[in-house]
């Protein structure tokens, strides 16, 4: 008897014909509730939408409205290798075939036809500003010409394997692009060093491969970033920006050891980056050239 009284309840719960009621409530009852969030998740849904709406009035489709950046922009190389680790064979040829691949298709914008066609011949060793006119907007950007030529032996022209056949690879380098960055003043160029990194080998003890790196050779001559090719304006605003390059040439590194190397960025308006963050203004890398002679 008390299991049907228990499942009378449960089911008047649910449908109570003399109440004519649902779960506890009649349809106007209902029909109030549902009213009542439906109305709340339109206002929500409006309110978002303002909320959106006021927001992009604030941005601009080609400059950043905030711009949060480290003060010392990163650098990276071509080619990347696997975690930043350049090795090969120089007898044989499929280890390093991948390398040459990688820079002909890195460099392939920078053709000279390509240049010619979409960017422009600009006065050097000066800053390419390109200012708005009040609320007119000069709209696209110019931008400067860098033809790979610039990059001489490391240009892939003279040399279609990059040094690499001879086991004196090149290693192209560019700074990360930051909108509106002046980095050098008084007309000082930034300029790359490369050098050996150190590391450590003990509790207190660090070591560097100085000894094993070698000469080397920079192109353009000093390892220089132009200034005409600053500030950036961004990939809006500077559809056809070329990015300007410095390529590192080692001539006689030594060879069948790692050879751990830094490249640093120098300019009078860059602050050096710190230890916290290894990519600022820098980038290190390691090099291992087997060779069976």
């Amino acid at each position: 008897m008390a299991k049907d009284d228990k499942k009378n309840a449960w089911k008047e719960f649910f449908w109570n014909p003399r109440t004519r009621e649902f779960c506890g409530r009649t349809a106007s009852s209902w029909g109030l509730i549902l009213l009542f969030y439906l109305a709340f998740y339109i206002f929500l849904a409006g309110l978002f939408a303002l909320t959106m709406y006021v927001m992009l009035q604030t941005l601009d489709d080609y400059r950043p409205t905030y711009q949060d950046r480290l003060s010392t922009p990163g650098m990276m190389i071509r080619p990347k290798g696997d975690q930043l680790e350049i090795a090969y064979t120089v007898e044989h040829t499929e280890t390093w075939e991948r390398y040459v691949q990688a820079l002909n298709n890195f460099l392939s914008p920078y053709n000279g036809t390509l240049q010619a066609q979409k960017n422009y011949e600009c006065k050097p060793d000066k800053y390419f500003i390109q200012e708005d006119s009040g609320n007119l907007k000069n709209f696209p950007k110019r931008s400067c010409q860098f033809n790979r030529t610039i990059l001489e032996n490391c240009s892939g022209i003279a040399d279609n394997y990059y040094g690499y056949k001879d086991g004196k690879p090149c290693i192209i380098i560019k700074f990360n692009r930051v909108i509106g960055l002046l980095p050098a003043e008084e007309g000082q160029p930034l300029y790359v060093t490369c050098g050996a990194k150190k590391y450590k080998v003990g509790k207190d003890e660090w070591a560097d491969d100085t000894d094993k790196l070698g000469e080397l050779e920079y192109y353009p001559p000093n390892g220089t970033f132009d200034l005409m090719y600053y500030p950036y304006y961004g990939k809006k605003a500077q559809v056809n920006y070329s990015q300007p390059l410095v390529a590192v040439k080692f001539l006689n590194i030594t060879k069948n050891e790692d050879v751990n190397v830094e490249c640093k960025i120098n300019a009078n308006n860059i602050p050096e980056g710190s230890e916290r963050d290894k990519f600022a203004g820098r980038i290190s890398f390691k090099l291992r050239i087997n060779s069976k002679d």
